[in-house]
């Protein structure tokens, strides 16, 4: 197809936005590993009146057209806190989808790269849905199955495309999976170790979440989330409307059981989140909860065998007690009397490595690797 069939034009109304929403369902329409997502919360995630997100931050969609039908799609993305907390001038790309012409990718690349040019971003830099604390990252090892639950996933030539184009890598982040039968007869040494110490030598204490009594369990949590991955490649602090934007959307998937809490002398240091994996369900609902969605939801939320641990964390000051230690522990024992047979951990960053070396002694070995890029908006493309 060449590339002067094709023009490249703004999102500018609702419509269009729902088109760029639908085309993934008509790119992966053959392929058995994608998972689709819900039309009605993707609509609501990309709507700067209803996302905190874009209350500091804007974003311009893009789509590809060749006549009346798209067939790529693209996001521009400056926000504004990232300057603001690391200082340099990086804005970002998202909500990428392309059929197999790399002239339709590199001109979706340039209109995100002009845009973020015009507002002074030096560097672009993704795929990120729509920032840090979203889907993140290019799959570039680990196509063999479906993604687990808000993990992000492509078909292989968007790595090919991506590097023709001129980007450069920016930081890889792993994930991390295990059959939870292969410890039911007890976690690694280690693990069961750092527990002992975290609660003979700290008193330390671990509790599942409380859903009834969520925004106290979400106030618990903000103040770890926000100091434990401060200092993290990339973290921006959430808001409180973005966290309660987001509790309000993980209260159906999460599982409160698994969701473990640490304390010390009563106050908070530790916490583990963990989601039962929906996109077992999602697969078979086409986007849509209505109007037969919901008999679909409940028939196949019963069959979840996976879980994904979204969020683990300890404050600075109380690491090196075992305190992650205790969370997996309470987390295992927990699960081993559900009917889960399988917990990813993801996504980590690929210089994290204290907890890379916690993690290699529960999980073993990286099972899939994710790739955030990096290109300045300005100069010669590859």
């Amino acid at each position: 197809m060449p590339a002067r069939d094709v023009r490249i034009e703004p999102v500018t109304n609702r419509r269009e936005l729902k088109d760029l929403v639908m085309f993934p369902f008509d790119l992966y329409r053959d392929d058995p590993h994608w998972v689709p997502p819900l039309i009605s919360e993707r609509m609501t995630h990309y709507d700067p009146e209803q996302n905190p997100f874009f209350d500091h931050a804007e974003a311009q969609f893009f789509r590809a057209l060749r006549g009346d039908e798209t067939v790529g799609t693209i996001a521009a993305i400056d926000d504004e806190l990232h300057p603001q907390v690391w200082n340099e001038p990086v804005g970002f790309w998202g909500v990428f989808e392309v059929i197999e012409n790399y002239e339709v990718a590199a001109r979706l690349f340039s209109a995100a790269r002009e845009w973020l040019a015009s507002r002074n971003r030096k560097i672009m830099r993704g795929p990120v849905n729509l920032n840090i604390n979203d889907e993140v990252g290019l799959l570039i090892e680990g196509y063999d199955g479906s993604p687990a639950l808000m993990m992000p996933y492509n078909p292989p030539y968007y790595e090919t495309f991506i590097e023709r184009y001129g980007f450069q890598e920016a930081k890889d982040l792993y994930a991390y999976r295990q059959e939870i039968a292969r410890y039911k007869d007890g976690l690694p040494e280690s693990v069961v170790r750092g527990a002992r110490i975290a609660e003979e030598r700290y008193s330390a204490t671990a509790r599942s979440a409380d859903l009834k009594q969520l925004e106290r369990e979400v106030e618990l949590i903000k103040p770890i989330y926000r100091q434990a991955w401060s200092e993290n490649w990339g973290a921006l602090p959430m808001t409180d409307k973005e966290f309660d934007y987001l509790a309000e959307s993980l209260k159906v998937v999460v599982d409160p059981d698994l969701t473990i809490l640490a304390f010390i002398d009563g106050e908070p240091v530790g916490v583990m989140i963990t989601v039962a994996d929906y996109n077992q369900v999602a697969k078979h609902l086409n986007g849509r909860l209505f109007p037969f969605g919901w008999l679909k939801f409940l028939w196949y939320k019963r069959k979840i065998d996976g879980i994904r641990i979204l969020v683990m964390g300890v404050l600075k000051e109380h690491r090196l007690k075992g305190i992650e230690g205790l969370m997996f522990r309470e987390g295992y024992r927990k699960s081993l009397k559900k009917d889960y047979e399988w917990v990813e951990m993801s996504w980590i960053l690929e210089d994290n490595y204290r907890i890379i070396r916690t993690l290699e002694t529960i999980f073993g070995e990286v099972y899939r690797t994710y790739r955030l890029y990096d290109i300045p908006t300005q100069g010669e493309i590859g």
